[in-house]
């Protein structure tokens, strides 16, 4: 029984429609990268202000069967670290979209978990696997993460690709003086094993504000030295999504780049996000959140809640702003918001 077509889009003034689900699953995360939060770690989100299973699947019907939301990419912090993640995912993938197919199902992950459960995930239906890894040196590792765990991050990476979570991808940030050249060596890695690989900008969105467009590794330096060692040739088609995508000394590989910062993708953005504590964010840059916890918990209705998140889109600005000197980072870090 196909669902019924949905009641709203999540639409702005821009003319971008929102179809991409980002769903941050907890702020709690075991691993304390540099670019992300202090070596202390941070104070984490109270039990209570989490949305329960029960809350987040509701939410997620919403956004599915009423909203036109076809893909849905489970984040954190660590999404692995909350309980229940199959059957979250296989009651996501249970649900009905308007042509009567299921949504399209992700998680964005450290990896360190994932040995133990990429099968239970891709039983549950989970499609595929976005794992962060910027080098594949130990002692390199451990500076960045600050955790001496890159052997469980290779473990959870070939537990995927035997599992079928194909295919694979990693996401690399490059730190100046620290691995910025080790690109080359990470994508040779990377290609032997049938892995996709992104290289990302590092964005504003570390707790401790300490981000700077000098420091960071820009995408014309990555491809750059990818230059120095492979043939790359750009790829069209790139539409809603954040990476540009190089065919690979002739293919059949690509590597992408994800130029955030100095590449914006704005005007093609198709995300909305759901934090863990039930709030939409309409731009990951966003300073303003709209709050469906409160309605949910206060007894609203679907078309309630459906046109409060159907409203908080509609405010998106044009773009994340970051040129604009008056740009200031989101309150929350990455870790809170989800990737």
């Amino acid at each position: 029984m196909h669902a019924a077509a949905p009641i709203l889009a999540l639409a702005d003034s821009y003319g971008r429609v929102a179809t991409d689900l980002r769903v941050s699953l907890t702020d709690r995360c075991n691993l304390r990268c540099q670019y992300c939060m202090p070596a202390e770690g941070l104070d984490w989100m109270p039990v209570e202000e989490t949305l329960t299973d029960e809350e987040l699947i509701r939410l997620l019907r919403i956004g599915v069967e009423r909203l036109g939301v076809t893909d849905v990419r489970f984040t954190g912090g660590e999404p692995l670290l909350r309980r229940g993640l199959p059957q979250i995912v296989a009651e996501t993938k249970a649900m009905s979209m308007v042509d009567g197919r299921s949504p399209r199902t992700a998680i964005t992950s450290n990896g360190l978990g994932l040995k133990h459960t990429a099968q239970a995930l891709a039983d549950a239906g989970l499609d595929r696997v976005n794992i962060s890894l910027d080098t594949v040196r130990r002692e390199t590792y451990e500076q960045i993460t600050r955790r001496d765990r890159l052997p469980d991050v290779i473990a959870g990476l070939s537990a995927a690709h035997d599992a079928g979570l194909a295919p694979v991808k990693v996401n690399a940030v490059l730190l100046r003086g620290i691995n910025d050249d080790q690109a080359a060596e990470l994508l040779t890695w990377c290609l032997e094993r049938e892995y996709e690989l992104r290289f990302i900008e590092q964005m504003p969105l570390d707790a401790q504000h300490g981000w700077s467009r000098e420091q960071m590794v820009t995408a014309d330096e990555t491809l750059a030295s990818l230059g120095q060692h492979f043939s790359l040739t750009p790829l069209d088609g790139r539409g809603s999504a954040p990476a540009e995508r190089f065919q690979i000394d002739g293919g059949p590989h690509t590597v992408g780049i994800i130029g955030s910062v100095t590449r914006p993708f704005c005007g093609d953005c198709n995300r909305t996000r759901l934090t863990a504590d039930g709030q939409i964010r309409n731009c990951l840059f966003a300073r303003a959140e709209s709050d469906l916890r409160a309605p949910l918990r206060s007894g609203a209705s679907d078309d309630e809640l459906a046109e409060q998140w159907v409203a908080a889109m509609g405010s998106k600005l044009p773009g994340h702003g970051i040129d604009d000197p008056a740009f200031l980072q989101p309150t929350r870090p990455m870790s809170s918001i989800g990737g």
